[in-house]
């Protein structure tokens, strides 16, 4: 069993979430605050930004920044989010803002080059709930028992006394529902539901909200997912007997189907369902020998020490990390470590 598995993480201190308010008070007033997501944002890291981003306008800041680095593609579920005006690419980001605040990025190394950003400025706040975390900025908050950073993101707007309105909902809920996977994941506790009915309770239509992040893909996009699936393969023995499915995906699938990247993460969700694994894999390629990889478990192993251990992060049931070289040497790499891994029943 490994460290991970067998810590027990605990939630932000008090002394954390005063040091938070009282150095967003002190700076962001009158400073350039600059919020950072991890790269290649997804649902949860742009939702809980912009979502507190809008929060910040409403207690009068101006001087405001939105982004995550690498390539500027807001990926289309979420291109119609409240406070989308707000991003601005990695190249237009100020050299030197106050105040930074970083969302959903369980390393300093997720933020890319916008990372330098962190020493440059008079106060980091971290927000964040990934277990492997271990504290990259001047005040964290860091919750490995929320569902999602929204969460965390939702508490310091109320402690910061920034009332729910409708527009800074949709974002809380659109990073709640995905990283929860449509409430459907293990996290998708008492405190998720009564998070979701406060934001609900602000006038939100939530399956408007659903068929746009979850349920529309273009035509490509499900020829493609079928070509993925299709070389898919299943091991059996591994994971000690529990099982691992795996299949990659290629900058070449993309252009032949005429689709952008954001589609690829998608693809983990058919992928894990299948019944003789408990481990599923999904290898995407972002350069000529570089993969992002998508892991998830069904309860035997804790994925998250797995990616530790390759480079990556992430949570006990779903994490990730960059890969090098081809698909089948990553998926060996992910098998010879998973027997490390495992856990024990509960």
């Amino acid at each position: 069993m490994t460290e991970l598995a067998t810590r027990r993480p605990s939630a932000p201190a008090e002394a954390d979430w005063s040091a938070a308010v009282a150095v967003i008070r002190e700076l962001a007033p009158a400073g350039r605050v600059l919020l950072i997501c991890h790269v290649n944002p997804d649902g949860d890291a742009l939702g809980s930004m912009l979502g507190f981003a809008l929060g910040l306008r409403q207690l009068g800041v101006t001087r405001m920044q939105a982004t995550f680095p690498g390539v500027f593609d807001v990926p289309e579920p979420f291109a119609e989010l409240p406070g989308v005006d707000l991003l601005v690419p990695e190249a237009e980001v100020w050299a030197d803002p106050e105040l930074v605040i970083t969302f959903d990025a369980a390393a300093a190394s997720r933020l890319g080059a916008l990372a330098d950003r962190l020493s440059r400025a008079r106060g980091t706040v971290v927000l964040d709930h990934h277990a492997s975390n271990a504290g990259f900025g001047g005040v964290n908050l860091v919750d490995p028992q929320a569902a999602a950073t929204s969460v965390v993101a939702e508490e310091l707007l109320a402690r910061l006394g920034v009332p729910l309105d409708a527009a800074i909902a949709e974002c809380l809920y659109v990073a709640l529902a995905t990283d929860t996977g449509s409430f459907k994941f293990d996290m998708t506790t008492p405190r998720v539901h009564e998070m979701a009915a406060r934001l609900i309770a602000t006038g939100l239509r939530p399956g408007e909200i659903s068929r746009r992040t979850f349920d529309t893909r273009p035509f490509e996009a499900v020829k493609l997912f079928a070509e993925v699936l299709a070389r898919a393969e299943l091991d059996p023995a591994a994971a000690a007997g529990h099982g691992l499915v795996s299949t990659y995906v290629t900058q070449d699938d993309l252009a032949r189907h005429g689709q952008r990247a954001y589609v690829m993460d998608a693809l983990i969700d058919p992928v894990r369902t299948v019944a003789e694994a408990d481990v599923a894999v999904l290898v995407k390629q972002i350069g000529e020998q570089t993969w992002a990889v998508s892991l998830r478990s069904k309860g035997a192993v804790d994925v998250s020490g797995v990616a530790v251990a390759l480079g990556g992060g992430g949570h006990r049931l779903a994490a990730g990390y960059t890969g090098h070289g081809t698909p089948a040497e990553i998926v060996a790499a992910v098998r010879s470590l998973v027997p490390d891994h495992l856990l024990s029943p509960s």
